[in-house]
């Protein structure tokens, strides 16, 4: 099959955090069909990723936003263009990657490559339009869910961890935004507080608390990430904190933020796109899960990011902003913070890797809580 398999189309059009747990798939898939053309059908905003990722990617292609695929508005002249536009394209293969393919099977198989890979909902049955396919896994880690497909394809499937390739731009980028910080000799310890759906954020004067702690404990510098969207969040919390902060939200590319979360001591965020980005580069993280599906989307055998949650009985939940009390999150006290964020902060101040003892600490620490 290999020698036949000139061009490899991949679907996958979700957000950050989702493009970043398929990575160990999309290596896979390259080792497998080396010589491959492979694309990438996303949203617009993964562009960028897929220049990031042009070790394993070749070419994106934007989603247009089709019936039953809710992250963007549908038009059924510009879906029916698209769809004749990649038919003409003639992919040798289509891997829907997008979900259980419910809506995600019908858009893949309307391209008429030649083969077509993905899951199904095993009650529905196996449907006619994938030559390729298996029951949609529910229980599964994300990562482990996405390398499933590489495995339908004779792939090697072994490797798990995340990467993340940085650019001599990235890290310049990253050297200019840091520039009044790096030389003083000081931790730099960086905060995410933002995240797409309010129900994912650990409130504002949490963050506050914690960082201005950790900034007088440790004499450390405060670095606050996020979107330009984050703006007024970020604002609440700095109207909290007694400590000057290093606000570098909406100002960094993707690589650039990677190589900022490289010169971090320490980064504490919510579940979003940027803990997933800390893995990749292996900056020490505390990732704080509130309603999501901790066993789909905590680490996996990451030795320097630990997850923090407070289970509940309403978690996990799909709710864009919590209905009740946001008790997933407001009941995950800034002290359990504190004390996993002192195991892992470094002795000395000169070093970006967590010392063997703390990263044990670490995982004594999540076991006990």
């Amino acid at each position: 099959m290999d020698k036949t398999i000139r061009s490899i189309g991949i679907f996958r059009a979700l957000q950050l955090g989702d493009l970043l747990v398929t990575v160990p798939a999309l290596r896979a898939i390259r080792h497998r069909f080396p010589q491959a053309e492979i694309s990438l059908i996303g949203l617009p905003w993964a562009e960028a990723f897929s220049r990031q990722f042009s070790c394993y990617l070749d070419r994106f292609v934007q989603f247009p936003g089709y019936p039953g695929i809710r992250e963007l508005p549908v038009d059924p002249a510009r879906t029916q263009a698209f769809i004749e536009q990649q038919r003409a394209y003639k992919y040798d293969m289509l891997i829907q990657m997008h979900g259980s393919g419910k809506t995600s099977n019908p858009f893949v198989a309307a391209f008429g490559a030649r083969i077509t890979v993905g899951y199904y909902v095993e009650e529905d049955g196996p449907p006619r339009d994938l030559t390729v396919a298996a029951p949609y896994p529910e229980t599964v880690p994300e990562i482990q869910r996405n390398l499933g497909l590489a495995a339908l394809l004779g792939c090697d499937v072994s490797d798990t961890s995340l990467t993340f390739p940085l650019s001599a731009q990235d890290w310049q980028e990253a050297e200019t935004l840091l520039a009044p910080i790096l030389d003083t000799g000081r931790l730099c310890i960086g905060i995410h507080p933002g995240a797409r759906p309010p129900s994912r954020r650990w409130p504002a004067s949490y963050f506050a608390f914690v960082a201005d702690t950790l900034a007088e404990r440790y004499q450390a510098h405060i670095i606050v990430t996020g979107s330009p969207s984050d703006q007024s969040l970020i604002q609440e919390v700095i109207s909290y904190m007694k400590t000057p902060v290093h606000n570098l939200a909406g100002k960094t590319s993707l690589g650039g933020l990677a190589a900022v979360l490289k010169h971090l001591h320490l980064f504490l965020s919510n579940d979003t796109g940027p803990a997933h980005l800390a893995s990749a580069v292996r900056c020490p993280a505390i990732t704080l899960f509130g309603p999501a599906d901790y066993p789909r989307w905590a680490p996996l055998d990451d030795p320097v990011r630990v997850a923090l949650r407070r289970p509940v009985a309403c978690s996990p939940c799909s709710f864009f902003e919590c209905p009740i009390d946001h008790r997933c999150l407001r009941w995950l006290s800034p002290s359990l913070v504190l004390r996993t964020a002192q195991a892992m902060l470094p002795r000395s101040r000169s070093t970006n890797d967590p010392p063997q003892d703390n990263q044990r600490q670490n995982v004594e620490l999540l076991k006990r809580n």
